[in-house]
Parts: structure tokens; sequence; C-alpha cells
């Protein structure tokens, strides 16, 4: 509830760890390694995303408001946990038996045993962590990227979306603008796009983005690329815009167009990012 932007997964269950002192059930580990605490409370917050309690998306958690509302009136601890698995057992029989409501006694007792051999949690289980380790992977491979490099990465992208990218910053000072492109290959057509790229961890702030804005004419269309983020000032600045068009890009939206275009990538371009799709079958 403190980060309403979401946590990073593994950064919860760190700070949840730093919280609790563990019996020494919880503190086992399984004959198949990883610790019987992680796995437990994972298994936990798939009750509570079925209650809408909470949302997950690419290894990031977040509370909803009914996960709030709920933190809020259920206050003792094991009262809470017990309606959230009430919720997703109901939520579970209506699954199977097409129902949309069942009986108030779902669940009267929860076992370690029932909470660690739910074959539906098993499998959220399973394709969360690997769904967070690629994310993760990904994300700290772009940080890590030299930062040249990184600004070819969105050229590339553009030119595989049908752009024309007519200049390219050379290492120096760039005026504000790391890339230019068109819609046409020889620039007579509008708009021309400008674009600003940052590989930074920290969020771009609204003075870091006006004076970006500044240099976006009206025939233009900004393009701010950045691995950190933007402040939720940025965001309202970029919306706010009635006259300049300006686009801002995070980390997950260029990793999703990355994957979107990627098949119309050329060789040399898929090589900065190469990836490869696994398949899971989603929870």
């Amino acid at each position: 509830m403190a980060a309403p932007d979401g946590m990073a997964a593994r950064d919860a269950l760190t700070q949840l760890s730093n919280l609790v002192t563990l019996t020494s059930y919880e503190a086992g580990t399984y004959e198949s390694g990883g610790q019987r605490f992680e796995k437990i409370v994972r298994f936990a917050t798939v009750d509570c995303v079925k209650a809408g309690w909470m949302l997950k998306h690419k290894g990031t958690w977040f509370v909803t408001p009914a996960g709030t509302q709920a933190y809020k009136e259920l206050d003792d601890a094991e009262l809470f946990y017990k309606s959230a698995v009430k919720l997703y057992r109901q939520w579970k029989l209506a699954q199977q038996n097409g129902l949309t409501n069942t009986a108030d006694d779902v669940v009267e007792n929860v076992t370690e045993a029932e909470v660690e051999n739910d074959a539906e949690k098993e499998t959220s289980f399973t394709y969360e962590q690997a769904e967070e380790q690629a994310w993760a992977e990904i994300e700290y491979y772009l940080r890590t990227m030299n930062p040249f490099d990184f600004q070819d990465l969105v050229a590339d992208l553009l030119k595989a979306m049908g752009h024309y990218v007519s200049w390219i910053s050379p290492p120096g000072k760039d005026g504000g603008v790391d890339i230019l492109a068109y819609t046409d290959p020889l620039g007579t057509r509008p708009p021309r796009i400008k674009v600003q790229v940052k590989r930074v961890a920290q969020k771009v702030t609204s003075d870091t983005l006006r004076s970006f804005v500044s240099l976006i004419g009206n025939g233009d269309v900004g393009l701010f690329v950045s691995t950190g983020g933007f402040t939720r000032d940025a965001e309202e600045l970029a919306r706010m815009q009635e006259t300049r068009r300006i686009t801002l890009i995070d980390m997950s939206k260029l990793i999703d167009l990355w994957i979107e275009f990627y098949g119309k990538l050329e060789d040399t371009a898929r090589r900065r990012l190469p990836l490869t799709p696994i398949y899971f079958l989603t929870p």
C-alpha cells in the first residue's frame, strides 16, 4: 500500500522476511530447492489476487483499492487471510461448476498441507517465478547496456515500426535530441519525430521533461524513452500538452514494443536484445 506504483515481488518478499520471525518450518527448504517461506507467501497471494485485493504484472505486485479496504476492515490477520482463501475457493468452485455463488462455509480451516499442495497455485507459482526471472534479466540487460548501444536499439525499433531514422546523435552534446525520424524516406511528410533516450535508474522528473517539451514544434512528435520511468508529475505534464504531442515510453512499454515488432527487426538489431518466447499454460 505504501508503493502505489507497485513493488517488485522479490523486494516485497525480502521486506516481509525482515519483518517477521520465521518458524523453523517456514525457514526450511524443499528437497527440490527453494525456501518454504517464499512458496507459502506466494501461494497466499494467489488467494488475494482472486479475491480482487492484489494485481500482478511482469513481476510487480500491486494492492487494489478493494485490497486496501479489506485491510482496513479485516484488522485480524487470520481473519484477513481466511477471507481471501474463502473468496479464492468460491472463485475456484464457480470455475469448476459454473456457479456464481457458493455457500458461506467454503473454508473453515486452512491447513499447511492445503496451502502447499494446490495444483492451480503450483502452476501459478511456477509461472510467476519464470515471468519474474525473465523480466528481471531483460531489465538488467537494458539498464547495464552501453548508453549509445541503447540509443541505437531505440532507433532500430523505430525502423521496425515503419519510420525512417535520419539522424542518431554521436557521442557528445546532442542539444536534448538523440534521434530524428520521419514517416517517409525523404522526410517530406510530417510529423518529424524527435526522440530523447535516457538509460537511467531514476524516474524522469517534470523539469527534465519540460526541457524536452520546449524542443518540440507544432509539426513535431516527441518521444521520451526512459528505462527508469517517469514521475507522476512528468506523466501529468505530458497528458496536459495541448499543442505539443508527447509520448512517454518506460521500460515496460519499450520491451512490449520490442516484442511486438521483433519479427520486423533487422538481424543486426535483434542481436542488440535477442529474445526467445517460451509458452506456458497461463494460470
